[in-house]
């Protein structure tokens, strides 16, 4: 069951029926995603960047550099966001457009990331996700790897 923080409010039987709702909740979407764009423009976080593609609010191209210290040191992604409609009640599809040989990102450049799936919050935002996935570079999750040759690598570096 989602927590109550998940539960788009513009899908409650109250206002089933109206016919505005969808054009309502694009634009509450959409001030959302201009406040994070705004949000993380101000942030000054070193290493993430996202801006939308074109005029496509809803399609954003972001950049993640690779941690030092770790094998993506020096490195930078492209990845691009795309937002559903009941965004942020749903999480942003996410995927690397840059390759990105990682235990938890498959040959299509698909994520494997818990806040992006189950543990998604309303409460994340762009922000939050970049910041997330640039984490996932250095700390993967081999106990669920998209990857298996990444996941072996990166428990046996030398073998």
């Amino acid at each position: 069951m989602a927590s109550s923080q998940n539960v788009d409010p513009s899908s409650s039987a109250s206002l089933k029926g109206n016919e505005n709702n969808s054009s309502s909740t694009r634009g509450s979407v959409s001030k959302r995603l201009q406040q994070e764009l705004m949000t993380l423009m101000m942030s000054g976080d070193k290493g993430i960047s996202a801006f939308p593609e074109s005029d496509n609010l809803f399609r954003w191209i972001g950049t993640i550099d690779g941690a030092q210290g770790t094998v993506y040191e020096g490195l930078r992604f492209r990845l691009t966001l795309d937002f559903p409609p009941g965004y942020p009640y749903s999480a942003p599809r996410v995927s690397f457009l840059s390759p990105c040989f990682h235990p938890n990102v498959d040959e299509n450049g698909s994520i494997c990331l818990d806040i992006l799936k189950e543990r998604w919050s309303a409460s994340y935002d762009v922000r939050c996700v970049l910041l997330s996935v640039q984490s996932l570079l250095s700390e993967p999750n081999n106990e669920s790897p998209l990857n298996s040759a990444a996941a072996e690598l990166w428990k046996d570096p030398v073998g």
